[in-house]
């Protein structure tokens, strides 16, 4: 587990009308005090990796599809520097994600569904600054493979 990666699963309560989840709150490990809040949906098959920030961290909550979530530790001197992390995070595990700054991070669409990626930041966006640097999906320093293994 890469350092200062946190992940919560989360608890579902049901009845007979549906059901509740608490996503983010106060006082948990998972917290972080939002900026902005982001929502995207992603086609089967896409690969949406890698990026990283200097200054801001993600909280990451699949609302729904299935997502191979991939987290590479490109920060020097952290205990954990060059590992990589595989959280599989969607409506079959339904969990929150805090991605802290310096990890580079991306995720595959897994199924035949769209994934969507709800996801809150300590930091907003500024077009003209953006505290963005990718790295392609493919990168050798990296070399994580995406294709699904047989098993």
């Amino acid at each position: 587990m890469i350092e200062g990666v946190k992940i919560k699963k989360l608890k579902r309560f049901s009845d007979d009308r549906g059901y509740l989840t608490e996503v983010l709150k106060e006082n948990e490990d998972t917290f972080v005090q939002v900026k902005q809040t982001t929502y995207t949906e992603s086609y089967p098959g896409v690969i949406k990796a890698f990026h990283w920030h200097k200054n801001q961290t993600d909280v990451w909550f699949v609302i729904k599809g299935e997502a191979q979530v991939v987290m590479y530790d490109k920060r020097e001197g952290s205990s954990t520097n060059d590992e990589t992390q595989v959280v599989y995070a969607g409506e079959s595990n339904p969990c929150i994600i805090l991605i802290p700054r310096g990890v580079a991070h991306g995720y595959r669409v897994l199924g035949t569904e769209k994934v969507g990626l709800l996801y809150h930041t300590d930091q907003a966006y500024n077009p003209s600054d953006p505290d963005e640097e990718r790295i392609p999906h493919d990168d050798s320093s990296i070399g994580f493979d995406w294709a699904t293994e047989s098993k």
